[in-house]
């Protein structure tokens, strides 16, 4: 496995090693060992989830806050996506930027997301499944969802119409106005 730094700190690509044959493929999509080693430190996954959306579709930018922070480590098992993290630890030297990488089942890139960030992602292919373990389970109480279009983060999507978004999406404040206490 290889592991590439983003700019955003402590957050990681990690690129797995993939053997292909005349069979298809095999890869290791997860390993506890080699992930505690780099991430530096010991992680505890306690969900695995899946999403499958649509073109188009818009996902985020999503959090829950403290003390039910996730951290999450994202694939793409089908398709392709557009995935988004934005630091929102308000400590951060980092703070309010975001990183963004295509995921797909064809790279079978991973993206390492830990505690402290926004997420969300747009899909980019007819239709994407991604997988995701986290390491804190769902809380509906704690959940805080961003605008995806925060002028103040000021993502640059890689869309050309109006993103398919939940009606929780839609509506959803900025960054500025989401409270102190949230991560």
């Amino acid at each position: 496995m290889q592991i590439f730094d983003t700019p955003l700190k402590d957050m990681l690509v990690l690129k797995p090693d993939v053997f292909t044959d005349e069979r298809g493929f095999f890869f290791e999509s997860f390993n506890q060992k080699k992930f505690e080693d780099a991430v530096g430190k010991s992680v505890s996954f306690v969900q695995d989830n899946q999403s499958c959306s649509r073109k188009n579709v818009l996902r985020g930018l999503h959090y829950q806050r403290t003390p039910h922070e996730q951290g999450k480590l994202i694939h793409c098992i089908s398709g392709c996506i557009y995935d988004v993290a934005v630091d929102i630890r308000p400590t951060s030297a980092t703070y309010g930027k975001w990183f963004g990488k295509y995921l797909s089942s064809e790279t079978k890139e991973q993206l390492w997301i830990p505690e402290g960030f926004a997420h969300g992602f747009f899909t980019c292919s007819h239709e994407a499944t991604i997988a995701y373990k986290v390491t804190s389970f769902y809380n509906p109480h704690a959940e805080v969802t961003i605008a995806w279009n925060d002028p103040t983060i000021n993502i640059s999507w890689p869309i050309e119409t109006q993103p398919i978004l939940s009606p929780k999406d839609a509506i959803a404040p900025l960054l500025a106005d989401c409270s102190a206490e949230a991560v």
